[in-house]
């Protein structure tokens, strides 16, 4: 059924807007949230690429009954007094967006968040943004690097909405920004100024959220862009070949995924009694679970248990202002031909006028 369209009236100024999307939340850190946000998230035939019918009894048979429980346990470690980190730190990135977009340009555009699966919906904020009468909308997933699970899965969701509407909004969509000299230069500066304050480690593990092997094999390019934002990071620091480690996290089942797989790497270092190791993880542009309890505790007690002496972890990006100067500067170079195409005073009172003539509503 096709959406109602807002009230128009001739001559309202069309505006452009940004829609950033990360991948979403529970709403409280109990197994009652995590329930239904899990069942979204793996429902998702981009996340869980099985057959439904073979999928679909272990999802509502065993991992709805089992994982929920244990899911809501690690968020309650990681949880801040506004929330979600995840969801704080995106918030807290789209108003300093705002912020920056506003002092270097002319007529800023509205920009908001919403997120793949939890609150905010896509779908709630792309109304939103109908009602305040955006008409171009770049959509700018918070995905470094590209992956059919995690970015292809948002232009789904947002594209699933369009067929929702009568009068639909242009749409420009941002595939990847894994090699841009802004966000590998926010990410090195991140780096160095941890070891300012801390001094270097023996190794620095780089780590990238994992996933199934055989999205490589079919033609997913995130494998490659995960190489070569750690590449390109290593290289800006200045990292002999000895000194870093590109990885890969958060494996998920029995199958193969991505390798060499974090974990594994990090108790082979402990294993042979390295002195400290340091781990940061560019594919995450916010901190969230999988960064703060993830890696943060379950990969420190994995190096220190198996023998390593000292363990650090390297915040994300978050609100650095370097890395939001980066993201402007993605926006602006995706928005050309839309910023500044607002009418004046002029034209929008004489447009409104011609209409009125020809017997539009007042």
């Amino acid at each position: 059924m096709i959406s109602p369209e807002p009230a128009y009236q001739h001559g309202t100024p069309s505006q452009t807007g940004i829609l950033l999307i990360n991948l979403g939340t529970p709403d409280a850190p109990t197994a009652q949230a995590l329930r239904p946000y899990l069942k979204q998230f793996l429902s998702n035939p981009r996340v869980v690429e099985i057959s439904k019918w073979a999928w679909w009894p272990i999802l509502n048979g065993i991992i709805l009954n089992t994982r929920p429980k244990k899911s809501a346990e690690k968020y309650a470690q990681i949880w801040m007094p506004e929330g979600s980190p995840l969801k704080v730190h995106t918030a807290r990135q789209t108003q300093l967006l705002r912020d920056v977009l506003a002092q270097r340009v002319q007529s800023p555009p509205m920009v908001e968040y919403a997120m793949s699966i939890g609150n905010p919906a896509i779908a709630e904020v792309l109304e939103r943004m109908k009602q305040h009468g955006c008409e171009r909308i770049l959509v700018l997933p918070l995905y470094p690097q590209y992956a059919a699970s995690s970015t292809a899965s948002a232009f789904d969701e947002v594209f699933a909405q369009l067929k929702e509407m009568r009068n639909t909004p242009a749409i420009r969509t941002v595939k990847h920004y894994h090699d841009h000299p802004g966000y590998i230069a926010a990410l090195a500066q991140n780096v160095r100024d941890y070891w300012t304050k801390t001094g270097k480690p023996d190794k620095l593990v780089i780590s990238f959220h994992g996933v199934p092997r055989f999205t490589l094999d079919k033609g997913d390019p995130y494998h490659c862009e995960c190489q070569k934002t750690g590449r390109l990071l290593a290289e800006t620091l200045e990292l002999d070949a000895g000194k870093y480690q590109i990885c890969f996290q958060s494996r998920f089942g029995k199958a193969e995924w991505l390798s060499p797989y974090t974990a594994v790497t990090l108790e082979q270092l402990g294993k042979k009694n390295t002195r400290r190791v340091d781990v940061v993880c560019p594919g995450f542009v916010s901190d969230c679970l999988e960064t703060l309890e993830e890696i943060a505790m379950e990969g420190k007690a994995i190096f220190i248990q198996a023998g390593g002496h000292e363990f650090h972890y390297i915040p994300c990006l978050n609100e650095r202002d370097d890395w939001i100067q980066a993201l402007a500067d993605i926006a602006l170079a995706n928005l050309q031909g839309w910023l500044g195409v607002e009418p004046s005073e002029k034209q929008t009172n004489q447009s409104r006028q011609r209409a009125l003539e020809m017997g539009a509503a007042k």
